[in-house]
Formats: structure tokens, sequence, C-alpha cells
């Protein structure tokens, strides 16, 4: 602090017609509270710079769009077999086989077109609050209340549960953990505000990611890999995007009232859509660098725990605490559907990798095929 009292610095912010006038921020006289104004004037000056570009609404551009009329999805089946509610799913690369962890303190993995049981793992914990597949298929984590994610190799010829290992830890609950492109990397959110990169052979800590100020509730990575780039939400109301070779945050996307559930990246990488507490969902613009989109209901009163786009991108799916699926335009900012066939509130939702299914699972103990 003596160092800027010693040497007065000067910033040049834009004014509102964008040309650039001084401000002396830091003579001797300045106390903490004009300070606190000036950044404040900074920020208002910003939004009104950014407000320049907001020239349409994404729902007007889209109204020459025919309208989704014909939009048909069932529930085709039905996995039944863990005793209390399900968490979190994950399909298979091979489009077949879905990952699921529960209460339980169990980790299943099912057949979805026969609906059986391929393995079943009980964990030292109830609350397995997460479940990745590797992108090869050949391996699975899971963790939760345990403060750790826990690799289990898949084969057929015997118990996976002799296969596994730790290989990864955080001092608080784990919420959500992904694959970073390939087997070797796995990147993992947790209740103690931080996320963190982990090489899966050694188990070694690779890099940590702190800027939430809240729980880290869930994750996305973005799906071009020449991206490095990685997406959070959290309790403290906001979604960071992260460069994942700096470990630093670069763009923070607000707006929600409450807690980001759930993140998932737009399929052009662009984009990405978010799920909240406050029962909305919206769409973010990574290059304009705001919210586009806002998908909610007056009739919408309960939280939103997750959301997945389609392959194209045009159909948003989002659980809520209400039971339901609802389906909506992204373009157009309207209900398409509603999809009803759970019994209590609906946890996860995940399109299968070829886009010809939806999965969903549940506080009811099950897990929905759609299609």
């Amino acid at each position: 602090m003596s160092a800027i009292v010693d040497e007065p610095s000067r910033i040049s912010p834009l004014t509102q017609n964008g040309d650039f006038h001084s401000l002396n921020i830091a003579s001797n006289g300045d106390t903490i509270e004009e300070l606190t104004k000036e950044v404040e004037l900074l920020k208002k000056k910003l939004e009104e710079e950014r407000a320049k570009f907001n020239d349409v609404a994404l729902n007007v551009v889209a109204q020459k769009l025919d309208q989704i009329t014909s939009f048909q999805l069932k529930s085709r089946r039905s996995l039944k077999g863990h005793q209390s509610k399900v968490l979190s799913i994950d399909w298979s690369c091979d489009k077949r086989h879905i990952a699921s962890s529960s209460q339980d303190g169990k980790l299943v993995i099912w057949d979805a077109f026969s609906t059986n049981k391929e393995h079943v793992v009980t964990m030292p914990t109830t609350w397995v609050m997460t479940c990745a597949y590797s992108p090869t298929g050949s391996c699975v984590t899971c963790g939760g209340l345990d403060n750790k994610i826990t690799l289990y190799k898949l084969s057929t010829d015997e118990d996976i549960s002799k296969q596994k290992r730790v290989i990864a830890n955080h001092t608080n609950y784990i919420s959500c953990n992904q694959f970073v492109y390939s087997d070797q990397q796995l990147l993992t959110g947790s209740g103690d505000s931080t996320l963190k990169l982990w090489d899966v052979e050694t188990g070694q800590l690779m890099q940590t990611f702190h800027g939430h100020q809240a729980d880290v509730m869930c994750l996305d990575i973005s799906p071009s890999e020449a991206g490095n780039i990685f997406l959070s939400g959290s309790a403290d109301h906001v979604a960071l995007v992260w460069d994942i070779r700096s470990g630093q945050y670069v763009q923070i996307f607000d707006g929600h009232e409450s807690d980001v559930n759930s993140v998932k990246f737009h399929p052009s990488g662009d984009a990405f859509a978010s799920g909240s507490d406050d029962a909305t969902c919206r769409l973010f613009d990574l290059r304009a660098d705001r919210q586009v989109g806002i998908y909610k209901k007056d009739s919408i009163l309960f939280a939103c725990n997750s959301v997945d786009l389609s392959l194209s991108g045009r159909l948003l799916f989002a659980g809520y605490n209400d039971y339901c699926i609802n389906v909506w335009d992204t373009l157009k900012s309207v209900r398409v559907s509603i999809l009803y066939a759970h019994e209590n509130r609906v946890t996860s939702v995940q399109v299968s990798p070829d886009g010809a299914a939806l999965a969903s699972s549940s506080w009811d103990s099950t897990i929905k095929v759609w299609a």
C-alpha cells in the first residue's frame, strides 16, 4: 500500500463516448471508499461499452426459423437396482453402457439395451456423488463424501473392485469429475471450492485451480481439444471459464441468482448452457462474453439440477426438482416438451454420444433411457 501512495499511478478508462481520459486514483488523500467508488464507476463504464454490442436478442434473430413441432421422446428403458437416490450417471463411448452412482454407496455399470447390471461395486461411503467413464471406456471413476476419486478398471473376467486404486483427493466432498480428452488426465471439482487436475497413472496432482468463493458444483471440458479450456459452476452463483495451461480463469459469467448446479458446453465450443437453483437455465456466449438466452417460465418454481444439449445444440434438456425434464428450444427460448416418468427429483440428464438417446437419473432410485 505504501508503494501506491509513494508513486501515484494513473489509469485511463473508456468514457461513455469511447474517448479516453485520465483518472488519478492514488493521491495521498484517497480513501478506501473513494477507491471503491472509482472501481464501481469503471465497472459501470465497462458494462456500457459491452451493452453497445448487445444490439439484438437471440430469440428475435431466431423468429424466422421454423418452430419445433413434432418432438417425440418416450421412456424406453427403466434401470432398476439402486436402493437409494441415484446422484450421477455417465454414458460410455460405446453408446450402450451407463455408469451410475448412488446414495446407497454403490457404483453400477448397466447395459442400457438389456437393462442388466454388468458390475456392482460397493464403495466405503454413502453419497457417491459423481462418476465418469474414461474416453476409451476401459475404466470408470467415482467419488463423493469420501473426499477422493477411486478408479476401477473394467474387465469381464473378474471382480472389478479388486482392480481399484485412489487417484485423487480433496479436503472436502468431491462433486464432479471428468477425464480430459484421454485416459491419462482427470479433472475434479470439490466442496473445498477448488478444481484439480490429476495424472491418472501416478495419482500426482498436476494443477490446482483457485477462483470460486464457494463449493464447486459442476464442470465440463471443451469439446475442442485445441481449446484447452473448461467450465465450472459453483454455489457462489457464477460460472468460470478456465485455461488448463495457465491454471487461471479467463472469463467469468454471472446472472444466476443461486447455486449453479450444472454447466455444459455447446457442441460448437463457443457457448455453454447452465442450470441453477434459481429455477432458470441460461445460455452464455464465450465470444460475446455475455448471456444470450434464458429459459424460464413463471410456472417453474423448482431448482434445475442438470442440463445437456442435443448434438446440434438446438435442444436443451434440463432436469428439475419437480420430477420432470423440460426440453427447451435454445434459439427461440421456448419450451418444446415436458418429459414425465420419474417419481422424485431429477438429478442428472445426459445425451448419449451418438445423440440418439437421453438418460436421466432421479431420487426415485431409477435411471430412465429416453428415445
